[in-house]
């Protein structure tokens, strides 16, 4: 079997459809609804943002999503504010996914610093009346707040070699 293409005329619909699937929390059906509307429309701005987020609202819940695939949506997205708001929300939603999987501490800290910088970088050059970023800086401080050893740094081996 082959995948159909959509009709550029359809985009602005299948984006309200992509939406509304994320909203049902159903972000497969998203994810599907922007790879085409990037098929046909490889620099949809809208199609990329929502397919990052709806890969993302999949993280710990479906194997097989990468965070690489994040960072590269992340990473072609035009606006230099976005590119950094965008990758912060993935290393967040990353983050959150490894601390419920049990990850260790250290490591997932260490994915929330990497959203902490993307998130001061994404301020600094924010719009006039745009403060998502400190909002997303927030959140991720307060669960760090909740969560102290996300703030400690990865164990060190102090054995000697040889020992």
């Amino acid at each position: 079997m082959e995948l159909k293409r959509i009709d550029k005329k359809a985009i602005s619909h299948a984006l309200e459809l992509g939406e509304r699937y994320r909203l049902l929390n159903e972000p497969d059906q998203a994810t599907s609804i922007c790879r085409d509307i990037l098929e046909v429309d490889p620099e949809n701005q809208n199609a990329a943002r929502m397919l990052l987020l709806a890969l993302t609202d999949q993280f710990g819940r479906k194997r097989g999503v990468r965070l690489s695939e994040c960072e590269s949506i992340a990473g072609r997205l035009v606006s230099e504010y976005e590119r950094s708001y965008y990758a912060g929300v993935a290393y967040e939603r990353w983050s959150r996914a490894l601390l419920q999987e049990g990850t260790p501490k250290h490591v997932v800290g260490e994915w929330l610093r990497k959203a902490l910088d993307c998130y001061q970088a994404a301020e600094g050059i924010r719009p006039p009346g745009n403060d998502d970023a400190i909002l997303r800086w927030n959140t991720c401080v307060r669960l760090m707040q909740l969560h102290p050893e996300l703030q400690s740094e990865a164990p060190t081996d102090h054995r000697f070699l040889g020992d």
